[in-house]
């Protein structure tokens, strides 16, 4: 059996999440069924996360065993016609047997997006989150200078998925407020939060994203996102912001 490694990009919009659930419409459950409609075998994938429902991916890594001996280009093309249209496979190779998306995952980078201006972007509405009030990208920054480093995030972390320990290891934030247009639209109205950590808990990089926003806005100063961390309790911090704006960016091993 070869163990093979995909990389997946998707638009979670129309997904209750990664994970197989009965009677629900999962990122996992479609590329299963796309497996086995290209190889004939009943497949188990695992994934290097569980996105949430509504929340997208551009380079999710899923590792699985097949029995089949095409070259792996072939593969790729053959998975590729079987899958949705809000899904696609960005990369495809042979993995060392000892491989696995979870397991080997040594860091893992995400991005929230955030439109930010009076009215709302009705083209960007899947994959932004509307905040009515300018932000101030540069006050964020000053917040989020906390973040890095390794700390205990039980602050940013919600119920659902309770882990043995809550510290983790943020490596780089960055904020960054676009500039000019694209055929959408201005881009100087959407604002980048990109974290990379070597894991993140339930829901970590949402709170982050809404406690910053909290910042952005002038509701709090920049100072008041090291005494939410330090606080180690959820209510201290923003809220939880939507999920259309999470993006899982790239995994690195």
């Amino acid at each position: 059996m070869r163990n093979l490694k995909l990389t997946l990009a998707y638009d979670g919009t129309d997904f209750c999440g990664w994970q197989i659930q009965p009677d629900a419409r999962t990122v996992q459950g479609e590329l299963e069924r796309a497996l086995a409609a290209t190889t004939g075998e009943a497949i188990r994938t695992v994934a290097s996360g569980r996105t949430d429902a509504g929340v997208h991916a551009l380079g999710q890594v899923v590792s699985f065993r097949t029995g089949v001996d095409w070259p792996i280009e072939s593969f790729r093309r053959a998975l590729a016609t079987h899958l949705p249209e809000d899904m696609a496979v960005v990369a495809a190779e042979d993995a060392p047997p000892d491989f696995h998306a979870i397991r080997s995952a040594k860091r893992k980078r995400y991005r929230y997006l955030i439109h930010d201006g009076r009215i709302a972007d009705v083209h960007r509405r899947r994959f932004a989150w509307h905040c009515r009030e300018r932000l101030d990208e540069r006050l964020m920054r000053m917040g989020a200078e906390a973040l890095v480093g390794t700390h205990d995030f039980a602050s940013f972390q919600t119920t659902g998925a309770p882990r043995e320990s809550t510290v983790r290891t943020i490596y780089e934030v960055s904020i960054q407020r676009g500039s000019g247009e694209d055929w959408l639209g201005p881009i100087e109205r959407l604002v980048s939060i990109e974290v990379e950590a070597d894991g993140f808990l339930y829901n970590m990089m949402r709170s982050i994203a809404g406690t910053l926003a909290h910042v952005g806005r002038g509701k709090y100063a920049p100072a008041w996102v090291g005494e939410v961390l330090a606080a180690r309790d959820r209510t201290q911090a923003g809220p939880t912001a939507p999920a259309c704006g999470l993006f899982l960016v790239s995994v690195t091993y």
